[in-house]
């Protein structure tokens, strides 16, 4: 019954804040707008189903400067707790399928969100080509190094991507790790929980003494973060 009545909360929330973003993107060009009331939307979403979040190192984030984002993926909460908890201007990387759908997909595109074609190898480094124009013109973008939601709850291999974003754009990687999300909602599983999450916010990384021979070593050092930040709040050593 708690499931239902958070789903029931989060459709009338969703649909109510779709219309607001699509209307608002018509009158931002920035995307900045439409950003903060999506945040609010977050907001809600958190409030509605009982979510608490902790952060932790937002002071490593300088808002004057542009970062690539790099979360940890263990849940579709995950979304709300970074745009309602990272409060800066950032866009994502998403999947070229959400663009496809009607009004909202347009407004996504006026907001500065970049698609991301994942079947075509072309296109995918095509957007990431976009994305890293964007980056050096001073926003920052933020993108999931998994790709995916964990299956087991555990830190997937990292795609390379991002990473190939980061080296072409020379600006530092910021890593996050979301620890809770999980056990609110897990993959593939519709039954919501109420609970606590930490977001914890990791000193930025340079890129640019890294070139895309390197970007595995760059790999490396980013999972080596997040994994030993991770494991460390798994074992409840917080």
């Amino acid at each position: 019954m708690q499931t239902v009545c958070i789903v029931f909360w989060t459709v009338i929330v969703t649909v109510f804040f779709s219309i607001m973003t699509i209307f608002v993107s018509f009158l931002s060009k920035t995307g900045e707008l439409t950003h903060k009331v999506v945040s609010v939307w977050a907001r809600f979403i958190l409030f509605g189903s009982g979510v608490r979040v902790k952060v932790r190192g937002y002071y490593y984030i300088d808002p004057s400067e542009s970062y690539i984002y790099m979360p940890n993926h263990q849940s579709d909460f995950d979304i709300p707790v970074l745009l309602a908890h990272l409060k800066v201007q950032f866009r994502w990387l998403a999947k070229a399928e959400l663009f496809k759908i009607p009004f909202f997909g347009q407004a996504m595109r006026r907001a500065g969100y970049i698609s991301i074609n994942r079947k075509e190898r072309r296109a995918a480094f095509e957007s990431l080509k976009k994305a890293a124009e964007m980056i050096r013109n001073g926003v920052s973008v933020l993108i999931f190094p998994e790709g995916t939601r964990s299956n087991d709850g555990k830190i997937a291999p990292f795609k390379k991507g991002g990473f190939l974003l980061a080296v072409d754009s020379g600006v530092p990687i910021m890593p996050i790790i979301i620890y809770g999300t999980r056990e609110i909602m897990p993959k593939d599983r519709l039954v919501i929980k109420p609970g606590n999450v930490i977001l914890e916010i990791r000193k930025p990384i340079e890129t640019y003494a890294y070139t895309r021979k390197r970007k595995n070593d760059l790999i490396e050092t980013v999972r080596q973060v997040i994994c030993e930040s991770f494991d460390k709040n798994s074992l409840g050593r917080t």
